[in-house]
């Protein structure tokens, strides 16, 4: 497998979603779970797990007459063990794809502790949908469970395929963790526009990026989380032109 590290996401995703038209090597009909490693260098043959795909099918109208896409969506799949788990790939490094069969004999090198990463402060957080997802349920990033857990607050979402903002809030017993977490399972937590927009276009939430606008104390009344709230939808024009529908 070649190495994508530098690669963001994105790039990574757009690289593996098209393959080319034999079959000598990658299947004619794909399955439906993928899971990407990454060559760890050197002169081994280990690889390190980076991240899952869920498979919805050949694209059809991208096809030419030499290259094939598919419909790939992130999954989480062995969330757990990204960047954690490194196998020995095999002998032969130059056949990069395996199937299931195969690849559940690849004996596993290491499961390396998760690296805790650093939580930035309120105020820089601004998550990917697939970061948010991270976020909520990796071990690695428990400093910013704590941190999350611990207020209420005022956030924005903002949608970088219309340009268009959302302000909500985390209050109570919810607070900012418990909130999004609701949006890292469904993509929209219940709201009727961001609903609207994944029944057009389940990607859309891929578009998605999560800030904080404002943080509370857990014993801030609800008054004064509302009140910031209507400020902040009055200050963006989130109703007059963006996604909030109250």
């Amino acid at each position: 497998p070649t190495s994508l590290r530098d690669l963001s996401e994105q790039g990574v995703l757009a690289y593996t979603r098209v393959q080319k038209l034999g079959t000598s090597i990658f299947p004619k009909t794909p399955p439906r779970l993928w899971l990407i490693f990454m060559a760890e260098g050197g002169p081994g043959t280990l690889s390190r797990f980076f991240t899952a795909y869920e498979n919805r099918g050949e694209i059809q109208a991208e096809r030419t007459e030499a290259m094939r896409s598919y419909d790939l969506h992130p999954s989480p799949a062995l969330e757990q063990l990204r960047n954690r788990l490194v196998i020995q790939w095999g002998a032969d490094p130059i056949r990069w794809a395996k199937r299931g069969d195969a690849a559940a004999a690849l004996p596993v090198v290491e499961v390396a502790d998760p690296t805790v990463v650093p939580f930035p402060g309120y105020g820089n957080v601004l998550l990917s949908f697939d970061e948010l997802r991270r976020v909520v349920a990796d071990r690695s990033y428990e400093r910013w469970q704590a941190a999350l857990s611990a207020v209420q607050g005022i956030y924005a979402i903002s949608d970088a395929r219309t340009g268009q903002l959302y302000v909500g809030k985390a209050d109570g017993i919810e607070r900012i963790l418990g909130r999004w977490a609701v949006y890292a399972q469904d993509g929209h937590g219940g709201n009727v526009a961001l609903k609207a927009l994944g029944v057009k276009d389940p990607s859309h939430r891929q578009d998605f990026t999560f800030s904080i606008l404002r943080v509370f104390d857990p014993s801030a009344p609800a008054s004064e989380v509302n009140a910031a709230e209507s400020h902040f939808k009055r200050a963006l024009l989130t109703r007059e032109f963006g996604l909030n529908r109250n």
